[in-house]
């Protein structure tokens, strides 16, 4: 892992870094919107767990000793305006860093950076490389300053959008205010998106594909359909799109609570891969008098689907709340995101201009993630997945309470403190609680 020192040296570049967009001067920005854009942001985290009880462990079970883990990850984000509307954007990024108990566990892991942090060196990948294209249908203008994947300008408030190439589902599905972004926000799984929302990607959460965005007056609707992996969870992506995919499509409402402003998506999901089902698994079990194991009949297509909730709602200029809620069928292993087939989110989130303190940010999450009957049936009789697996289950709800204060430290550097409590890990009441520490350093410039 990189030093303290390095890390910190990171920080305090962004924090005393005089400009927002380099090659671009305030008077020309004045004058017409910037024809590029770069910029950068590198995420430290560490986390601690203690000892826990358990009354047994299996294969893919949280290790019941102390542990820690790390992550570290730098990006470059590199933006382009080739023609009027059009954009392209090119994000390469080094990470390393290593997970507790190899990724298993749990269903809500505690650090969403660790996907892209699969070796203890640091490793080359390209994040993303898309174009984004946007056609005007007028309405006014909303202004748009420079962010990470964002050049500065200005677009008509309706509007079409067209995102092509390779991204990640969450760049344009399921955003929200208050809880998504797990390097400024929450860390946990369950706090990026519903974590039952086992969206089409490879093992680090991006693929291939496109999305089509209308928006108009107070309203959204986003189609997209993306890759898949080749087999679930892994790194190769399965490019055959027009057999093997993810589609979704999310509506979303614009409201004013009062003069307080809220949305409100409705998002569908329908996956279609080869992919195992439990009860075949729970029969091949009974069939060879063996535990039942879902690798051995991963061998024909399947559809998986589902139907979620997310709302957000500020209650002050300072001050906001958050819920997402998802059921999905649960009849089939995960295909690409984690263990979960009913997924409960909601939370508060407070900044600190009412303390004196306006870059600071703290946030409180409850979620309850959930088991189908298939799946839960699967793990009673001694299966593994790809995550979970400790070879007998008393279950209940896997539940977790998450809580992070942010520091400002500077122009966009902030050291989060973060504690997190998860009940039932693994759906599994036969073991834990478990107690995580944790602490996450910042940058971008």
């Amino acid at each position: 892992m990189p030093s303290l020192r390095t890390i910190f040296s990171v920080a305090l570049a962004a924090s005393l870094s005089p400009f927002a967009a380099l090659g671009q001067t305030q008077e020309a920005a004045d004058l017409e919107p910037p024809a590029w854009d770069l910029r950068f942001q590198s995420t430290y985290i560490w986390q601690y767990k203690p000892g826990f009880h358990a009354a047994y462990s299996g294969a893919n079970s949280l290790t019941p000793g102390r542990e820690y883990s790390t992550t570290f990850s730098a990006t470059a984000y590199l933006g382009l305006r080739p023609w009027a509307g059009g954009e392209i954007y090119f994000n390469p990024e080094l990470s390393q860093g290593h997970a507790f108990s190899q990724l298993t566990g749990l269903g809500g892991f505690t650090n969403g950076e660790v996907t892209r942090a699969s070796s203890d060196s640091l490793q080359y990948y390209r994040q993303r490389l898309f174009l984004r294209q946007t056609w005007g249908r007028g309405g006014g203008q909303e202004a748009r300053e420079a962010d990470l994947n964002q050049l500065a300008g200005s677009v008509d408030r309706n509007r079409v959008v067209l995102t092509a190439g390779n991204f990640s589902v969450l760049d344009v599905f399921d955003n929200n205010a208050y809880a998504k972004d797990s390097r400024r926000q929450f860390m946990n799984w369950s706090g990026m998106t519903h974590a039952s929302y086992d969206y089409a990607a490879d093992a680090r959460g991006f693929g291939w594909g496109a999305a089509l965005e209308w928006y108009h007056d107070n309203w959204a609707l986003r189609l997209g359909r993306m890759t898949g992996p080749v087999t679930p969870n892994d790194l190769p992506v399965d490019f055959d799109i027009l057999n093997h995919y993810g589609d979704q499509i999310e509506v979303e409402r614009g409201h004013l609570l009062g003069e307080l402003p809220g949305r409100v998506r409705v998002l569908l999901w329908r996956n279609r891969a080869v992919l195992a089902r439990y009860q075949d698994a729970i029969d091949w079990g009974r069939a060879n008098s063996r535990a039942p194991d879902i690798f051995q009949v991963r061998n024909s297509e399947q559809f998986k689907t589902g139907l979620g909730i997310n709302v957000e709602q500020a209650l002050s200029s300072t001050a906001g709340v958050f819920l997402r809620a998802m059921h999905t069928d649960g009849g089939t292993e995960t295909y690409a995101f984690t263990e979960a087939d009913q997924s409960f989110a909601a939370g508060l989130s407070l900044q600190g201009a009412g303390w004196g303190r306006a870059q600071d940010t703290l946030g409180l999450m409850l979620a309850q993630n959930g088991l189908s009957a298939q799946r839960r049936a699967y793990l009673e009789a001694g299966g593994i997945s790809f995550f979970i697996g400790d070879g007998a289950l008393g279950y209940q709800p896997e539940t977790i309470f998450e809580i992070y204060y942010s520091v400002g430290l500077g122009r966009r550097v902030f050291l989060t403190l973060d504690y997190q409590r998860i009940q039932n890990p693994a759906y599994n009441a036969d073991r834990g609680p478990v107690d995580f520490a944790g602490v996450r350093l910042h940058a971008e410039f």
